[in-house]
């Protein structure tokens, strides 16, 4: 079987095209090496067996050339950013999506799968609850409590604090521009799947972190950002109060669930949550981080600054994946060592944290909150 993985020189692509080759499939790639998630262009781990096409999943032409001779399709290609250039994300996200499809019918394309990759930032604020068990889905926390620093959520009754709860694929609630697109991308994979006997699986993936993140997109997290930030021996920086709570997911993990989709019919026409199975504060992640770089000493700056839009505490409910017989088997120690090793192996890795920030800062997504303490 043919296989496409676009964006398959990416973080996820990549690692999920390792294994299809490891089981035997042709895999073809379409990627368009666009910066700054690739700045210096096609990276060296592409195996040489693969078919690799340069284009955008935008295109029509290079499109069709993609499919061709292809049985299944893994949807990885997507816009990720701060910027508020809103009509990229959709022209990128959801028309390629469309393309996909579009395709497959107007062709008669004899794929049998289609496997698109979704996002946890669908579900926006995950779930909470009262202490009488009332549940809640709220909104953006408003910019008059984080400018004063009140980072949690409270009953809107008794003004008490709000408790995180698991967060199931029936949650959807996208509050920012990406999110958007990729509840966009959702709702087309089931459809289209279904309607024109498609069969296809939608992935709403948590924070996905081990080697071959990009160290140059804004968008790859946490661990990139701790990483580095130890690695040039400087304090990282953590938002709010470092309480929030957040889901990691080993890449080789997400590999598997990719794979366990593709090959398990049950999976058809279904929307899987894939994350880690385990609940972590960002204070106790930046700390993994810090023991794995042997700075256990170099504590973390927390000046009481926010990102605006920024979810508070977010967890994937993995129960559904798991009954397909996944589950998430690596814990965050072990991605943020096999990221280490990564960083190590560079030779030619500039001090972008300055870049970084300031750009976060002149886009006005890092704010700082007047009333928070430090």
């Amino acid at each position: 079987m043919r296989v496409l993985v676009t964006g398959g020189a990416g973080f996820i692509g990549s690692h999920t095209t390792d294994e299809l080759l490891r089981r035997g499939y042709d895999v073809t790639i379409l990627d368009s090496l666009e910066k700054p998630v690739h700045m210096k262009g096609k990276p060296s781990y592409i195996p040489a067996k693969v078919k690799f096409i340069e284009g955008d999943v935008r295109d029509r032409e290079k499109m069709i050339e993609a499919l061709d001779g292809v049985e299944a399709v893994y949807h990885f290609a997507a816009y990720q950013d701060y910027l508020p250039d809103f009509s990229k994300f959709f022209w990128v996200n959801s028309v390629g999506t469309a393309l996909i499809y579009e395709l497959i019918v107007e062709k008669k394309l004899p794929v049998k799968k289609v496997v698109v990759a979704s996002s946890q930032a669908v579900a926006g604020e995950g779930r909470y609850a009262a202490k009488d068990g009332t549940l809640y889905h709220p909104e953006l926390r408003p910019v008059s409590a984080l400018d004063n620093g009140q980072w949690e959520f409270l009953d809107p009754r008794t003004n008490e604090i709000l408790k995180w709860q698991p967060t199931a694929e029936t949650d959807a609630k996208p509050l920012n521009q990406y999110a958007l697109s990729k509840y966009s991308q959702e709702l087309m994979t089931l459809a289209f799947g279904k309607r024109y006997d498609i069969p296809s699986v939608a992935m709403r993936f948590s924070i996905v972190q081990g080697p071959r993140q990009s160290f140059y997109n804004n968008y790859s997290g946490a661990c990139r950002i701790f990483s580095l930030s130890y690695f040039f021996d400087r304090a990282p920086l953590i938002y709010e109060d470092g309480e929030q709570v957040r889901d990691f997911v080993n890449i080789h993990d997400v590999v598997q669930a990719n794979l366990k989709v593709l090959e398990d019919d049950r999976a058809n026409y279904e929307m899987f949550n894939v994350g880690g199975g385990r609940a972590y504060t960002v204070k106790e992640f930046c700390s993994i981080v810090a023991k794995v770089f042997g700075k256990d000493g170099l504590e973390p700056r927390i000046p009481g600054l926010y990102r605006f839009g920024d979810t508070r505490h977010i967890i994937s409910d993995v129960s559904k994946l798991k009954a397909l017989g996944w589950n998430p088997t690596r814990t965050a120690e072990d991605s943020v060592k096999e990221y280490r090793e990564y960083l190590e192996a560079q030779t030619d890795i500039d001090d972008i944290m300055d870049f970084a920030e300031q750009r976060m800062q002149n886009l006005n997504v890092v704010r700082p909150a007047k009333g928070a303490q430090a």
